[in-house]
């Protein structure tokens, strides 16, 4: 007879497990000295946002993962091909692939205040740590489709690295 599995995300593989994830305290806490280095002028090594803008960004998909905002939903082939692509970029530590699409509502057409978007953001990081894996929504991302917390963690974690190398830091 199999375990019974109280929490989904503790049937997850063990190379999952292993990965880096935002509900890890430390990496939190390493991410969010990551976000103090990024300064107004900070030149971006590929891409179009500006550092304000890439964490206001950041911050909107935070909301997604914790059900503050809604992830909308996507077209068919959007959605079929992101659920192909999801294996893929959540079987390992390897960093996204520069230049990826953004979904239309994490875009930041405003250039918004800096400091305002780095105190954001690292209240974002720290209330997702803290709500844990029950406070991961239930809603369907726009691109991966369902998600559990795990990926939602590690989701995020790859997501904010990747902004951040973005920019050097």
């Amino acid at each position: 007879m199999a375990p019974i599995v109280s929490r989904p995300w503790e049937s997850d593989t063990e190379n999952n497990l292993q990965m880096k994830n935002l509900f890890e305290a430390g990496i939190a806490d390493e991410l969010k000295a990551r976000v103090a280095r990024l300064r107004p002028g900070s030149e971006r090594v590929w891409g179009s946002m500006m550092p304000a803008q890439a964490m206001a960004h950041c911050s909107a998909s935070l909301e997604w993962a914790i059900g503050e905002r809604t992830p909308p939903r996507a077209g068919l082939f959007v959605r079929i091909t992101g659920r192909l692509i999801k294996p893929m970029v959540l079987k390992d530590d390897k960093p996204f692939r520069r230049n990826s699409p953004t979904a239309p509502d994490l875009i930041i057409h405003n250039e918004p205040n800096m400091e305002a978007e780095r105190v954001r953001l690292c209240t974002m990081i720290d209330r997702f740590v803290e709500a844990g894996p029950d406070g991961c929504t239930t809603h369907a991302h726009s691109f991966f489709g369902p998600l559990n917390p795990a990926e939602w963690s590690i989701l995020m974690y790859k997501h904010l690295d990747h902004h951040l190398r973005q920019f050097g830091v």
